[in-house]
């Protein structure tokens, strides 16, 4: 009887330590985030000029650092700022030190997002640039994606490797938008995971954009994009 007992006192544990697994795992992957908006009817042009929109066009991709849980945060915080979306941004203390690039894990911000496989995105943020200090001028983020590709459909970008997007702001304090490199960015599978990784100690950011429509060819004028 007490060999039985033991038996299954070893079966229940082992459940329950399966139970605690699964939800330490769940809790580690990046939460999905509802973001997506419907695209603007008109696109903005280089010459001031607008152009309609095809029928049907992939929505724009707007994320909110107030709106991020703080699971999604690793060693960023969020700092109050009431020219931000819901009062809040995210960003990084400023020691003055120097930041490594991925795959070094450095503090980042990661969530999944809802794209549309085979359009091309440009990726913008909008940064808050801080006060220098040491060695860091507080104006730079690394960007990673899982599941993005270039034209010829080879992987790029992916977090846990040394493939990389830099988003380099401006070298005066305060707020600008900043566009994660110089092309589109296509993916092919849905949802992705979006990484930052502070390339500077002491940056900040509030707005997260991929477009594949309205700001493909010009960041926006407004500071703060409407959902």
């Amino acid at each position: 009887m007490t060999k039985r007992i033991k038996i299954l006192a070893g079966v229940i544990l082992l459940l329950v330590l399966g139970v605690v697994l699964l939800r330490v795992g769940k809790e580690s992957e990046p939460p999905l985030l509802n973001n997506s908006v419907a695209a603007e009817p008109q696109l903005n042009t280089p010459d001031g000029s607008q152009r309609e929109l095809p029928q049907g066009s992939a929505r724009e991709v707007v994320v909110y650092a107030s709106e991020l849980p703080k699971s999604a945060l690793y060693e960023f915080e969020f700092w109050n700022d009431p020219a931000s979306p819901g009062g809040k941004l995210v960003g990084t203390p400023n020691d003055g030190g120097e930041m490594d690039p991925p795959p070094e894990n450095d503090p980042n911000v990661a969530f999944k997002v809802q794209v549309q496989q085979g359009v091309p995105y440009r990726c913008w943020i909008h940064m808050k640039v801080g006060a220098p200090k040491g060695v860091s001028q507080a104006n730079k983020l690394w960007v990673q994606f899982s599941g993005a590709v270039d034209k010829a459909n080879n992987e790029v970008f992916k977090p846990g490797t040394g493939s990389y997007l830099t988003a380099q702001g401006p070298a005066r304090q305060g707020w600008a938008w900043v566009g994660c490199g110089e092309s589109p960015i296509y993916f092919r599978t849905s949802p992705v995971t979006a990484r930052l990784q502070a390339g500077m100690e002491g940056v900040g950011f509030d707005q997260f954009l991929l477009s594949p429509a309205r700001f493909l060819e010009n960041p926006p004028s407004e500071s703060v994009v409407a959902k």
